[in-house]
C-alpha cells in the first residue's frame, strides 16, 4: 500500500477559476483519464445545497450524490470524493453511500466556524460517517490556528477518527518553517492511522517544494499522507500544486506507478483550452494574496475592475481587516477603494528630495513622551555636541532648523499657527494649508495588519526607511504607563483612545512594529533609544540600542 497518495482536485478547486463550468463530456473523460493514470483519490466537485443552486449539466456543483454517478469508473483502484463546505449543503439530505457513487466526503470548515459552531460541526461529521462515507476533514487556513488551538482540533480529530485531516494553505502564505511546525504539531499528537492531507496554493511558487518537505517529514515519522494537486496547476489566481509535477516526482524518486504520460495527454486534451481564456499562475497580485492572506476573489476584483498597479493592490488589501480579507465583500472593497483613491498620491519626487537631505545623516526623532521633559537638559546637550538633524512628531519643537512630521490631522491644524517657517512633512491623509508642506503618501507608511497602524512615529520611521539615514535616535518614544498623566510631554496629547486597559496591548503591538522595522533596516541604519522606554523589554533580541543619556559623554564612539 502506498504511504504517499495523490488527490487530484482539478474538477473541484481547479474548476473555481471557471465557476466549475466543465462540460459533461470533459468531466467524464478527465475522471476516467485520472483513474487510468492510477491517481489514488479523485475529487469530482462540490456538493451544494439544492435550496441555493439548481443543478444542471456541464457543472461540478452537484446537489446530490446520484448526479455524480454517470461520471465515475467504479471498477478501479481510485477513490472518488466530493467536497462539502460547512453551512453550504443540506447535510440531512445526504444519501447513504451504496458503492455506486462517491466513496468519500471532504468536509471543510473555517476556524470561525469551529469556534462558533463546534457542536454542529461534530453533528455534520457524525452524519457523514454514519452514512458510510470515508471522511476527509479539512480545517481551512491552517495558519489561522495557534499551536494550542490546533492541538484542540487534533484532540477532536482523534475522537472522530476520520480517514484524513488536512494541512490547508488556503491563501498560499506558508513557508517551509510553517509546514514543519504545523506538521510536527499534528503528527506528534494525532492517531497514527489517520492520514495527513496537504493542500496548498502556489502564491509564493512554493507548492511543489512544500509537498516535497511534507513527503520528507512523513518518511521520517512513518505517517501516511495525501497531497492535493490539479492538472497544470489549474486554479484561481496563483493556482495549485501541479499534479503532473507530483506524479513525475513520485515515479522518479519512489518508483510509484502513476502514468505521467497519460496525465500530460489529459492536460493537452482537456485543460489547455482553458489557459487560452483564463490566466492562473505566478503574478505579483497573486503574491499579494499570499502576503496578505486574502481570498483570491479580492485580487481578481481589484485587478479586473480598477486596473490597479500591484503595489496599489497590496495597499488596498492592507486596508481590509485581516479576517475580512479571508472572504470577499465587493461593497466593502468599493468603499475602501474610494477612500484610498482620495488619499493616494505619487510621492516619488518628494521621497527623492528627502533622500537627498536625509541620506547617511544622523536623525534625532523627538516623540512627545514625558521623557522629553525629564531629560530635556541632556537632550539639549546631545544636540549641541553632535548636531543631528531633528524631526519632531506631531508637535512644534523649540530647536532651530528642525523639521516636523505630522501623521495626525488634528495635531497639524491645532499647531498650524506655530509653524513659523518650520520645514513640514505631512502624510496625505492630512488637509494641507500650505504649499510649502512636503506631502508623502499615507498608504506607503502604514500596515493595517496592526490595530494601531496609524501611530505617527511608526509612520515617520517607515518614511525614513526610504531615505536611508545612517542612524535614527529616538527620544520621548516612551510607550504607555498606567499612570496616564506621565505618558505625554503635555496634557494636550491625551485623548479618549488612551485607555489604560489597552496599554499593555499597545506597548506589545508597537514593539512588534518596531521589531519588524528594525529587521528591515538594521544593516543600513542604526536605531538608538536615547531615553527610557516601555518598549525595551519586548526588544531584547534585536540590535536596537538603548543608551543612558545621563552618561552620554563619549556616546558617539560607543554607538
Amino acid at each position: 500500500m502506498k504511504e504517499i497518495k495523490i488527490l487530484d482536485c482539478t474538477l473541484r478547486d481547479g474548476g473555481r477559476i471557471i465557476d466549475c463550468h466543465f462540460e459533461d463530456n470533459d468531466i467524464k473523460n478527465i475522471t476516467a483519464r485520472l483513474t487510468n493514470a492510477k491517481i489514488d483519490i479523485i475529487e469530482v466537485g462540490f456538493l451544494r445545497d439544492r435550496r441555493n443552486i439548481k443543478y444542471s449539466s456541464n457543472s461540478t456543483f452537484f446537489t446530490d450524490v446520484d448526479q455524480i454517478k454517470p461520471f465515475l469508473t467504479k471498477k478501479s483502484g481510485s477513490l472518488y470524493v466530493a467536497f462539502i463546505d460547512y453551512g453550504m449543503f443540506d447535510i440531512n439530505s445526504l444519501k447513504e453511500c451504496d458503492g455506486t457513487s462517491i466513496d468519500g466526503i471532504r468536509f471543510g470548515f473555517t476556524k470561525k466556524d469551529y469556534d462558533e459552531s463546534r457542536e454542529d460541526i461534530l453533528f455534520w461529521i457524525e452524519t457523514i460517517k454514519s452514512k458510510g462515507y470515508k471522511l476527509f476533514i479539512q480545517g481551512v487556513n491552517s495558519l489561522s490556528y495557534t499551536d494550542k488551538e490546533l492541538l484542540e482540533v487534533v484532540d477532536m480529530i482523534n475522537k472522530v477518527k476520520p480517514y484524513s485531516f488536512g494541512i490547508v494553505d488556503t491563501y498560499g502564505a506558508m513557508y517551509m518553517d510553517d509546514v514543519d511546525r504545523i506538521f510536527g504539531v499534528i503528527d506528534h499528537n494525532m492517531h497514527s492511522d489517520i492520514h495527513i492531507n496537504f493542500h496548498s496554493h502556489n502564491n509564493y511558487q512554493l507548492s511543489f517544494a512544500l509537498a516535497q518537505e511534507i513527503i520528507r517529514l512523513s518518511r521520517n515519522s512513518g505517517r501516511k499522507i495525501i497531497i492535493d494537486g490539479t492538472l497544470y496547476g489549474m486554479g484561481k489566481v496563483a493556482g495549485n500544486l501541479n499534479t503532473e509535477l507530483l506524479t513525475d516526482f513520485l515515479v522518479r524518486k519512489f518508483r510509484y506507478d502513476y502514468d505521467t504520460d497519460l496525465i500530460f495527454d489529459t492536460i493537452d486534451d482537456y485543460i489547455y483550452k482553458y489557459t487560452l481564456k483564463y490566466k492562473w499562475g505566478y503574478s505579483v497580485p497573486a503574491l499579494m494574496a499570499g502576503v496578505y492572506k486574502s481570498h483570491p476573489n479580492n485580487i481578481i476584483y481589484l485587478t479586473e475592475k480598477f486596473r490597479l498597479r500591484a503595489k496599489d493592490v497590496g495597499r488596498l488589501l492592507a486596508m481590509i481587516e485581516p479576517k475580512k480579507r479571508q472572504r470577499y465583500d465587493y461593497e466593502n472593497i468599493e468603499h475602501i477603494y474610494r477612500e484610498y483613491a482620495g488619499k493616494n498620491i505619487n510621492d516619488s519626487n518628494e521621497i527623492e528630495l528627502l533622500k537627498n537631505l536625509f541620506f547617511n545623516r544622523e536623525i534625532l526623532v523627538l516623540v512627545p513622551g514625558s521623557s522629553l521633559k525629564k531629560y530635556k537638559k541632556q537632550i539639549q546637550e546631545y544636540i549641541t555636541i553632535f548636531s543631528p538633524l531633528i524631526i519632531s512628531v506631531n508637535f512644534v519643537s523649540n530647536y532651530m532648523d528642525s523639521w516636523i512630521f505630522y501623521g495626525n490631522n488634528k495635531r497639524y491644524h491645532s499647531n498650524k499657527n506655530e509653524h513659523n517657517g518650520k520645514k513640514i512633512i505631512i502624510s496625505s491623509n492630512i488637509d494641507s494649508v500650505s504649499e510649502e508642506d512636503i506631502v508623502v503618501n499615507y498608504y506607503g507608511l502604514i500596515n493595517r495588519d496592526f490595530k494601531f497602524f496609524d501611530n505617527s512615529t511608526i509612520m515617520l520611521l517607515n518614511l525614513l526607511k526610504k531615505t536611508v539615514p545612517k542612524r535614527i535616535l529616538l527620544a520621548g518614544f516612551d510607550g504607555f504607563s498606567s499612570m496616564i498623566e506621565d505618558n505625554f510631554v503635555d496634557k494636550s496629547f491625551q485623548n479618549d483612545r488612551h485607555n489604560t486597559d489597552l496599554f499593555d496591548f499597545v506597548n506589545r503591538e508597537i514593539s512588534l512594529m518596531i521589531k519588524d522595522y528594525a529587521q528591515q533596516v538594521i544593516d543600513k541604519t542604526e536605531i538608538v533609544f536615547l531615553t527610557p522606554s516601555y518598549y525595551k523589554p519586548f526588544l531584547k533580541d534585536t540590535k536596537i540600542k538603548f543608551i543612558n543619556i545621563k552618561k552620554f559623554i563619549g556616546i558617539k564612539e560607543n554607538i
